[in-house]
């Protein structure tokens, strides 16, 4: 898994040869790791992402009959939409439906969305719990804002491209992928309140502490649209409707016991306590940040690992793996990021110690005759930006 610094003129020449054309210009969006904080999100929690390296950059220009195409370097495809398939959400599918999703969520939103061609690249990994699909959304959405010269500030940006994503789409994804494309900074984590969106940038210099973040793809792809996902929320929201709560981020930790004796059976239990202890491991992570004491998060990302195998039952053979090796290797602390049910493993380790965790990670998959893992260290990177 590694970034490819030429993604820019890939989406550049890819336009030119669907159009014939040069791009009024590129806009650039990035994959994102979840840090510490899953499936907080949609239950009005708290989640700490940044953004990768890895980014999908869309070339643009205005396409005056006011219709909209596309064209994918990975499928090779070209998929043109107009109004009508816009009005009607669900009408276009597969990849170009997040395209025809941002339109119509612009759209929805009063926005007069400038007709355009477009062309995406992107070293965004598919399947692998990074995001791929916000940042496809948050690349198209700041380039359509820029070429129609859209009232939209950055802020109001990623509620309306996770309405795409949850209406036009029909993933039931919460707010934090979206929020991370389009919001993160530069060597900082996104500490954000999902329900009030109040965002706090958290210096994450893993340089100054001699660490690195190793990010490791389980190779065992997730979908994010699949029943297990929408079965997980609509497990917290029916919790959060026995507790007469309105979302579970509504109890508190220290009443967490007294919520769990209210609760019918054991497996809904178990769904509630993942999600009150993991608010509060987001909690203690960033506190923990904003004192420097980086090397002290390393318990707080294994124990939610822990809680996401055991209560929230989102794992898989191989990110388990992947994170028992690491820890035994010597990180610091491991866990899997992302929606669940495959995806990709964080570890923080020691800088100099990267190479050698993610060998453990490679021979323990050997040993189990698994498909071996790619890997590659980040670190935090901006937000969607225009390139030029």
């Amino acid at each position: 898994m590694t970034a490819h610094p030429d993604v820019a003129a890939r989406a550049t020449a890819g336009f030119q040869r669907a159009y014939g054309d040069t791009p009024a210009g590129r806009w650039a969006a990035p994959g994102r790791v979840n840090l510490i904080g899953e499936h907080t999100d949609y239950n009005d929690g708290f989640v700490l992402p940044f953004a990768l390296p890895l980014r999908t950059v869309a070339a643009a220009a205005p396409h005056p009959d006011g219709t909209w195409t596309v064209c994918s370097e990975l499928t090779g495809e070209t998929v043109a939409f107009g109004a009508d398939e816009v009005a009607a959400p669900g009408r276009v599918t597969g990849w170009a439906g997040y395209v025809a999703g941002v339109v119509w969520a612009l759209r929805a939103a009063g926005h007069r969305v400038p007709g355009a061609r477009l062309a995406v690249a992107s070293d965004v990994p598919l399947g692998a719990g990074l995001s791929s699909s916000a940042a496809l959304e948050a690349a198209v959405l700041t380039a359509l804002v820029d070429l129609g010269g859209l009232d939209l500030p950055a802020e109001h940006r990623p509620r309306l491209a996770q309405r795409a994503e949850n209406h036009y789409v029909g993933a039931p994804t919460g707010i934090m992928d979206q929020s991370a494309a389009i919001r993160c900074r530069a060597g900082h984590a996104l500490f954000l309140d999902c329900r009030t969106e109040r965002v706090e940038h958290i210096p994450f210099d893993l340089g100054v502490a001699g660490l690195a973040v190793l990010v490791i793809d389980s190779r065992s792809p997730h979908r994010h649209a699949d029943g297990e996902y929408a079965a997980r929320r609509a497990s917290c929201e029916k919790a959060a409707a026995l507790l007469g709560v309105p979302a579970l981020r509504d109890v508190p930790a220290v009443d967490l016991d007294d919520a769990l004796a209210r609760l019918p059976d054991d497996e809904i239990r178990r769904r509630v306590r993942h999600v009150v202890t993991e608010d509060q491991r987001v909690l203690d992570t960033v506190a923990l940040l904003r004192d420097g004491r980086t090397r002290h998060i390393g318990a707080l990302l294994t124990a939610s690992h822990a809680s996401m195998r055991d209560d929230f039952a989102i794992t898989v053979p191989q990110v388990d793996t992947a994170v028992e090796a690491a820890l035994d290797a010597g990180a610091l602390g491991a866990r899997m990021t992302g929606g669940g049910f495959g995806g990709c493993v964080l570890a923080l380790v020691e800088a100099d110690r990267a190479d050698a965790v993610a060998g453990a990670v490679e021979a323990a998959y050997a040993e189990r005759g698994f498909t071996a893992p790619t890997h590659t260290t980040v670190a935090p990177a901006p937000g969607a930006t225009r390139l030029d």
